[in-house]
């Protein structure tokens, strides 16, 4: 494991078809951001490796990866991405995008990450959010997901597991954005959120090696 504190991080929270994919993609193209989401590191997982193979027990029969383990391994791949210098917790900030997945997980990371913003992507319209993953779907060849029961079973699932993780924090790390603009529209709008929380604790990454 990393002898490092805990890594300075952003959680982005949203539900289903709000953008944090989107949106943590292209903040992690930026100097100084670093994206992790869960389905990366679900994917970047070795399937012939013990913990490819605990992985797959679990996802071949459709059951969730237990809070405990999916914590596990995000320790193990944050090792791996020091070690393979793909993150260096003294100049870089962590964007988390699917992790912390509910409060008892949020629990269980409060020793790993210091948050220092929360990003709520909002969509007060669930009609606006249905259609969005709809069309998501239909792109994406995913026809069951295309299917509006599926898509309203997704944003219940998240409202009773996910949206809970809100409550963990404290109010004044939370900002929250109008997901439903252009993703350029969004994007705007989180960095004008995350860049004073960036020059806060970090060095100009173009300029200054140095965290601050």
């Amino acid at each position: 494991m990393s002898d490092f504190p805990p890594y300075k991080s952003v959680v982005f929270l949203g539900a289903p078809g709000t953008g944090k994919g989107t949106q943590g993609k292209v903040l992690g193209a930026l100097p100084g951001f670093v994206h992790l989401s869960t389905g990366e590191m679900f994917r970047a997982l070795d399937p012939a490796s013990e913990l490819g193979r605990e992985f797959l027990k679990y996802a071949s029969r459709g059951e969730l990866v237990p809070d405990a383990f999916t914590v596990f391994l995000w320790q193990e791949h944050m090792a791996k991405l020091i070690a393979s210098k793909k993150f260096n917790p003294q100049t870089e900030l962590l964007v988390l995008d699917g992790i912390p997945r509910n409060a008892h997980q949020a629990t269980l990371m409060d020793d790993h990450i210091s948050v220092l913003r929360i990003v709520h992507l909002d969509c007060p319209d669930e009609t606006d959010l249905v259609r969005r993953l709809q069309l998501r779907a239909k792109k994406e060849g995913r026809p069951d997901d295309a299917r509006e029961e599926v898509v309203h079973r997704r944003l219940e699932v998240y409202r009773e597991e996910t949206h809970p993780v809100l409550e963990h924090y404290p109010a004044d790390l939370i900002a929250t954005v109008n997901a439903m603009g252009t993703p350029a529209e969004v994007m705007l709008e989180v960095l004008g959120v995350l860049a004073p929380v960036h020059a806060a604790h970090f060095a100009n990454p173009l300029t200054e090696p140095a965290a601050r």
